[in-house]
Order: structure tokens, then C-alpha cells, then sequence
């Protein structure tokens, strides 16, 4: 692995962690269990569309791991990993049919699929199926959410490439967006 892309991928999760911690400090603005605005999403989705399939899986991972692991809580490890993996293979999807105009769509999509993969692993943990009955009250805050971590990595993307830190065409020389829209 070249060390500018090792680089690369070390401060992204570096900043993905450190959002993730962050976000866990703040005061619960809506009383109701596993809301949460889930920033750290928006180095996923910027991993996704700028650096492509590998590189993400490896920052998302990382941030998994060494996030339940600074939090102590084992728990965190499995709803992440249900609802972060489920989120990518969506983002991946996603990554061949959005222009750059399109990214805060990956943003709700990924939202809604973690927390219906959260759902499905609380279910599995739980062992029983009418936790599902609380997967629209995730939906709709996922939504919110989703939204406002797509809109993010939106603007992100289009800014490093205005000035000139990803290609033109959003990533390493890979022909994702165009920029002509």
C-alpha cells in the first residue's frame, strides 16, 4: 500500500473517530433511544465516492472497531458493524448510478439501511421480532439525518475538488461524476 494513500486513509478515520466520539459527548437532543445524527457518516460517504470500495470498508472498519473499543461497549460493536456494513454495500450500490449532484441521496439511503440493519441485529440480540414495531420512528429520524450527513459530504466533495484535492471526475483518476451538471 502506497504511504500517501495509507495516509490518506489513517486521517480520514482519524476524523471519522473523533466525530464519532464527539457526537457520543453531546447531550441527547431527542429522548428516544438509538437516535442520533450519525456524522461520522460523512467520511463514509465521501470514502465511498472519492476513494472507492476498498479504501472505505477498511476507514468504516476501523472506525467500528476502535470506536466500540474507546466507548467500552461491546454492544456498539454489533449494532455498528449491522448497520454500517448494510449502509456501504447500499453506498456502493448507490456509487454507480449518482452524479455529484446526487450524493446527499446516499446519505438517506445509507441511514434508512443502518438503522434497519440496527433493527435486525437488536431483533437477533433480543430475540424477538417486535422491536421492528420501533424501526419507524428510526426511519423517520434516519431520514432527517441522512439528509443532513449527505448534504455534508455533498458539499465536501465539491469543495476539495474546487480547489483542486480530488480530480475533476471525484476520485483517483476514476470516472464517477461529472461535473458538467
Amino acid at each position: 500500500m502506497r504511504t500517501k494513500r495509507l495516509t490518506k486513509m489513517s486521517l480520514l478515520t482519524a476524523i471519522a473517530l473523533t466525530i464519532f466520539i464527539f457526537e457520543a459527548q453531546i447531550p441527547v437532543i431527542i429522548p428516544v433511544p438509538g437516535v442520533k445524527m450519525g456524522l461520522a457518516n460523512i467520511i463514509n460517504i465521501y470514502a465511498v465516492f472519492v476513494l472507492g470500495p476498498a479504501d472505505a470498508l477498511c476507514i468504516l472498519l476501523c472506525r467500528i472497531f476502535l470506536g466500540s473499543a474507546f466507548s467500552g461497549q461491546i454492544m456498539v460493536l454489533l449494532y455498528s458493524l449491522g448497520g454500517g456494513l448494510l449502509c456501504y454495500l447500499a453506498m456502493l450500490l448507490m456509487r454507480r448510478f449518482l452524479t455529484l449532484k446526487e450524493i446527499w441521496v446516499a446519505g438517506i439511503v445509507g441511514a434508512i439501511v443502518h438503522n434497519t440493519g440496527q433493527i435486525l441485529v437488536a431483533a437477533v440480540v433480543m430475540k424477538t421480532v417486535s422491536i421492528f414495531y420501533y424501526l419507524p420512528v428510526l426511519l423517520i429520524s434516519g431520514i432527517f439525518a441522512g439528509l443532513l450527513t449527505g448534504l455534508s459530504a455533498q458539499f465536501l466533495i465539491n469543495h476539495m475538488s474546487l480547489i483542486g484535492k480530488i480530480d475533476s471526475n471525484g476520485g483517483d483518476k476514476r470516472k464517477i461524476f461529472k461535473l458538467k451538471d
